[in-house]
């Protein structure tokens, strides 16, 4: 004999196991938001600590690098010379052939006239051949400290100031053997590196130590400015190769 209650389990029975499917697919949906939002915070972390790895990397890699070959590299400094002597001597000899042009269109092509007329004018033709002078040195200079930087890689005022050093070490040899031996002696002169202006040396003494005077600091600016371009191009291709 069949009572209520055998009746109503079947319905009972297909209620509590829509139940249990319900709290069983809540769960899971539950687990794979919280498995899901885990992984995007792992990826950004680990994004992260890639960057900042790579930074450390770069930084750790340059350090090694400064400790092992940082510092003066006279080699580099002296085909820095090189090129600063080569690139004075092209841009003084054009110089110089605009300047003789120039002087000898006014005065009808006579070379002699033209030489007195800057004698007659020497201080403004010695101003003049200062201020030349002085964009040869640092155009030349600068030429000579990018590449001696580049080739060194590291600490490029320093290259540029090697450069210069090697400049003044240089003409204080050829003064010496130029003073024991004579002037047919002298390379740099016969090289024609600085071609002289055609005016009497005692209408530009004033402005002669000026000249030295500018000579030596800005050739010293162009250089150290010119190793430090010339290192700069290292820096951009660590930061491409090892991050930033």
């Amino acid at each position: 004999m069949s009572t209520p209650d055998d009746e109503t389990r079947p319905l009972r029975d297909q209620a509590a196991d829509h139940d249990r499917h319900h709290d069983r697919d809540g769960r899971d949906g539950t687990h794979d938001d919280t498995a899901t939002g885990s992984t995007a915070v792992g990826g950004t972390a680990a994004g992260a600590a890639r960057a900042e790895r790579g930074a450390t990397q770069r930084e750790s890699v340059l350090q090694r690098e400064k400790e092992e070959f940082a510092g003066f590299k006279w080699g580099s400094a002296f085909f820095g010379w090189l090129t600063a002597t080569g690139t004075a001597v092209i841009l003084t000899a054009i110089l110089t052939a605009v300047g003789a042009g120039v002087g000898l269109g006014q005065n009808g092509g006579d070379v002699d006239e033209a030489a007195q007329d800057a004698t007659r004018n020497g201080d403004v033709v010695g101003i003049v051949g200062a201020i030349a002078l002085a964009v040869i040195l640092f155009v030349a200079y600068y030429a000579g400290g990018y590449v001696a930087g580049r080739m060194a890689r590291f600490s490029g005022a320093k290259q540029g100031i090697a450069v210069w050093i090697w400049a003044v070490v240089i003409a204080i040899v050829v003064a010496i053997v130029t003073a024991i031996a004579g002037s047919q002696f002298n390379v740099l002169g016969n090289l024609n590196s600085f071609p002289r202006i055609p005016v009497d040396e005692g209408t530009l003494t004033v402005t002669g130590i000026i000249t030295v005077v500018l000579v030596a600091v800005i050739s010293l600016v162009g250089a150290v400015l010119g190793g430090l371009a010339g290192m700069r191009y290292h820096r951009k291709v660590d930061r491409v190769g090892l991050g930033r």
